[in-house]
């Protein structure tokens, strides 16, 4: 029995364009401040610690882990780091906020030859402002029909949105690079996926327990094949 595609979801950060690179820049950055204090073989798991804490508070993105940053730096070096290397922070966290946006090798065609068959929507989630400038310079936003900007890509947000976009979960596929974000919750409500994995994935969003052998579950290893993946599940 052939399946009725409506709608195709595509995740943003790590899907469409790079974007963990830079984060990852950042936290290493901010070990070498952190580190003319005090010598810690377990910084970067103090720092995750305190961004995982922070999550409810202040949400993902750049700000959010400036916010982090100095706090862990506070607390890692019992309050010795110097107004100067606070400052450093700081500067490292609004070059996030500045870094270009990169789009991977096969997005832009493969974005288009999508959106010539189907209605696709973006669903990211972090800082508004942030993730609405990335969208911007991306040059991807004339294919969207609609942009959703989430604080969590959880089963309570997909259902909400599914029922917003008047679309079964049967009849609807998400793409992105995220097991926790973009396909467990999809799954989990009965709609397809297809795994584009990342080479550089945060530690929060490989914490998800997904079947691999998962029959609605497509891993694909880059951008190119997502027409011909989505064409596969209508037969």
């Amino acid at each position: 029995m052939k399946n009725r595609i409506r709608m195709v979801g595509f995740d943003a950060d790590d899907t469409l364009w790079k974007s963990e690179d830079y984060y990852r820049a950042a936290e290493a950055e901010f070990r070498t401040i952190v580190g003319r204090y005090v010598d810690l073989d377990d910084m970067g798991a103090r720092l995750y610690a305190v961004e995982k804490r922070n999550l409810a508070l202040f949400g993902y993105g750049a700000k959010g882990m400036a916010l982090s940053m100095i706090e862990a730096a506070i607390d890692i070096t019992r309050g010795k780091i110097s107004a100067q290397d606070i400052h450093r922070i700081v500067a490292l966290c609004k070059g996030l906020l500045q870094h270009p946006v990169a789009l991977l090798p096969g997005v832009a065609e493969a974005v288009a030859a999508v959106a010539a068959q189907y209605e696709i929507v973006l669903i990211t989630k972090g800082d508004l402002f942030h993730q609405e400038a990335k969208v911007r310079e991306s040059g991807l936003a004339r294919w969207f029909g609609r942009i959703e900007i989430v604080s969590e890509k959880d089963l309570h947000t997909y259902r909400r949105l599914l029922d917003e976009f008047d679309v079964s979960p049967e009849a609807f596929v998400m793409v992105g690079n995220s097991l926790r974000s973009d396909i467990a919750p999809l799954l989990e409500l009965g709609g397809w996926g297809l795994h584009i994995p990342y080479p550089l994935t945060w530690q929060h969003e490989q914490e998800a327990e997904v079947d691999p052998g998962h029959p609605r579950l497509r891993v694909l290893q880059q951008a190119s094949e997502i027409p011909g993946a989505i064409a596969a599940l209508v037969g």
